[in-house]
């Protein structure tokens, strides 16, 4: 079993538990799964790649991207996305295990960062949590000036040397801020005003394109599946908005 196998695994038993209409989001042909080999002589290696997708009621998109690639190349990138008539924020874990050790970034991130009222509602609320996991996974250095705006107060980004503290500190922290968005979930009502519906639009477009366009797994995917099927799958299925919106 690979390192963030158990975080995938809990994140779709403990959806399926808490979503009683959890139904399967569409995965365009060619994506579900991906394999390459790569390297040379003993060094030679293959890397998989596995998608997952779900939907519910308020939940827009629910897709993680799963990249084993052997005991140095390991990855689940999962994020939640909510329907545009919700003012919920995204959940988002980015799960990495490269050579030089382990990048570790979850959060809640804000659809209004600046708002005083709903970080209020939706950031105060989970810094306890945060603040719980800060003795164990402490600051990991720098990040981009560009992406902060982007982050919440309650930002875990972090360095861990050991697999160890990924199978504990980080799975713990994965476990409680998803059990704190779906609580949020089961809290959060549809608006129908339309100045907020067109506010919440851009933001998830605003972020959607960052994402898209800085998705620092690009080179990786580029290099192993080459950038057609790279692109194709950043924008049809990893960051899909603008293809949905602009099909309704």
């Amino acid at each position: 079993m690979t390192l963030y196998q158990p975080f995938l695994d809990h994140a779709i038993s403990y959806l399926t538990d808490r979503l009683p209409d959890l139904r399967p989001y569409p995965i365009p042909v060619g994506f579900a799964s991906k394999s390459a080999i790569v390297g040379k002589g003993k060094h030679e290696n293959e890397v998989v790649t596995t998608s997952y997708g779900y939907q519910s009621s308020k939940l827009r998109q629910i897709r993680a991207a799963h990249v084993q690639g052997g005991s140095s190349l390991q990855v689940l990138n999962f994020v939640i996305f909510p329907r545009l008539n919700y003012d919920l924020p995204f959940f988002g874990a980015d799960l990495v295990t490269l050579p030089g050790g382990h990048l570790i970034a979850l959060d809640m991130q804000p659809l209004f960062r600046d708002h005083h009222d709903y970080q209020a509602k939706y950031t105060k609320p989970i810094l306890p949590i945060f603040e719980t996991y800060q003795p164990h996974l402490p600051w990991g250095g720098d990040f981009p000036e560009e992406a902060s705006q982007f982050f919440s107060p309650a930002f875990l980004w972090t360095r861990p040397q050991q697999d160890e503290v990924v199978e504990t500190h980080v799975f713990s922290a994965f476990k409680d801020y998803l059990q704190a968005y779906l609580d949020f979930c089961d809290q959060a009502n549809p608006t129908t005003d339309p100045a907020l519906l067109e506010e919440i639009e851009a933001s998830h477009l605003r972020y959607l394109r960052y994402r898209a366009e800085k998705d620092p797994a690009r080179g990786m995917f580029t290099r192993f599946y080459g950038a057609d099927w790279t692109e194709k799958y950043i924008h049809g299925f990893l960051f899909d908005l603008e293809k949905q919106v602009a099909k309704s």
